[in-house]
C-alpha cells in the first residue's frame, strides 16, 4: 500500500504557519520541492503541481514587478491543478493579494516559515523523504558488529536469536529480533530498526521474552542500523556444496538495493557469534582493498606460471671430454 502525507503532517513537522486555510488533507506524494520562478514568468510546459510549492524572496520579488493583472494571471495558473498539495512562503514574507486570492479560490493551503529558502526547502525534503521512503518487514535479526550492520535470515529455529544473544554477551549490539523494518534511505542505503512494540526485546526458546536493554544495559542495543551484510542460516545439508575460499561473493537485493550475501551453514559445534564476528571483520577489511582470498589465488595463479616458465625452459648444455 502507498504510504500517504498530508499537508496537515508537514505543517506539524516542519512547524509551519497556516496563512491560508485549505484543505490540510491533500495526500503529498513525492519527496521532492519545487520552487515556481519559471512558472511565475508564465513558463508551465513542464510544472510539476504534486510537489510542495515554496516561494520564495527570489520568486517573490520578481511575482511584485509584474503588473497585477499578470500576477493573478500566473497564480491562478498556479493554483489550479488538482494535484498541488500547498504554498509555503518562506522568510515570513508577507502574503500578497494575488497569493491569497488564487489560493482561497482553488482551496490549496497557503503556509509559512521564518527560515530561509534553502534552509526551509531543505527540511521539508529531508521530512518528505524520510516518511515517504519505501519500507518492508523482514524476518530475522539485525545486530550491530564491529560498526557493520549484519541481518541474519533463516528458517524460524535454526539459531538467529541464539547467536544474537552471544553477539550482545561479546559487547555487540542489538537493533530489531523476529521482525526488521527495512527503509530505503536513498538509492544504496538501507536502515533497519525494530517495530516499535518489540523494540529492545528478544525471544529465547525455553526461556521466552526478554528485555535486552534491562538485562545487558543502554550500550547494548541501539535504535537502528544500516543493513550492510546479509548472512543467511541456513541447516548444515550433506552433499550441499558451501563456499570454502570465498572467491565467490554473492549478491542478494532489498528494495532494489543490492546487499553481500553469505549462506552459513548450521551445525553442532560451530560458533556462529564468531563466524560473524569475523564476517563483519573481513567486510571491513574488503572494503579498504584487503581481500585474502583473492591474494591467494593471484599468489597460487603467479606460482603456476613460474612452475611452468620452469618446466618449459630448456636445461643448459652439458660440458664433457
Amino acid at each position: 500500500m502507498a504510504k500517504v502525507v498530508r499537508v496537515a503532517d508537514l505543517l506539524k513537522a516542519v512547524q509551519l504557519e497556516v496563512v491560508v486555510e485549505g484543505d490540510l488533507q491533500k495526500p503529498i506524494g513525492v519527496p521532492d520541492v519545487n520552487r515556481p520562478a519559471l512558472e511565475l514568468a508564465g513558463y508551465f510546459d513542464y510544472y510539476p503541481p504534486e510537489r510542495v510549492q515554496v516561494l520564495g524572496r527570489t520568486e517573490m520579488t520578481f511575482l511584485e514587478r509584474l503588473p497585477r493583472s499578470v500576477q493573478e494571471e500566473r497564480l491562478d495558473r498556479l493554483c489550479r491543478e488538482a494535484a498541488l498539495p500547498c504554498l509555503i512562503l518562506a522568510r515570513n514574507w508577507p502574503l500578497p493579494s494575488p497569493v491569497e486570492t488564487a489560493a482561497s479560490k482553488y482551496g490549496v493551503a497557503v503556509l509559512r516559515s521564518p527560515d530561509n529558502t534553502s534552509r526551509l526547502a531543505s527540511r521539508i525534503t529531508e521530512f518528505l523523504e524520510r516518511v515517504l521512503a519505501p519500507e518492508i518487514t523482514l524476518h530475522g535479526v539485525l545486530v550491530d558488529v564491529y560498526g557493520l550492520g549484519i541481518l541474519l535470515t533463516g528458517e524460524s529455529g535454526v539459531g538467529k536469536s541464539e547467536t544474537a544473544l552471544e553477539l550482545v554477551k561479546r559487547g555487540h549490539r542489538l537493533v530489531a529480533d523476529d521482525a526488521v523494518e527495512i527503509r530505503r534511505r536513498d538509492e544504496s542505503t538501507l536502515e533497519g530498526r525494530a517495530p516499535e512494540l518489540i523494540e529492545h526485546l528478544m525471544e529465547i526458546r525455553g526461556i521466552g521474552i526478554i528485555d535486552v536493554m534491562t538485562l545487558f544495559g543502554a550500550g547494548a542495543v541501539r535504535a537502528h542500523k544500516n543493513v550492510e551484510i546479509v548472512m543467511q542460516l541456513e541447516n548444515w545439508r550433506e552433499g550441499k556444496s558451501y563456499d570454502r575460499l570465498g572467491l565467490e561473493e554473492r549478491t542478494t537485493t532489498i528494495l532494489d538495493v543490492t546487499l553481500p550475501l553469505l549462506e552459513i551453514p548450521v551445525r553442532p559445534g560451530r560458533n556462529l557469534a564468531v563466524i560473524v564476528e569475523v564476517a563483519a571483520m573481513n567486510q571491513r577489511l574488503k572494503a579498504i582493498g584487503v581481500h585474502a582470498a583473492r591474494a591467494l589465488s593471484q599468489q597460487m595463479s603467479e606460482m603456476m606460471e613460474r612452475e611452468q616458465l620452469e618446466r618449459n625452459a630448456p636445461h643448459p648444455l652439458q660440458g664433457g671430454v
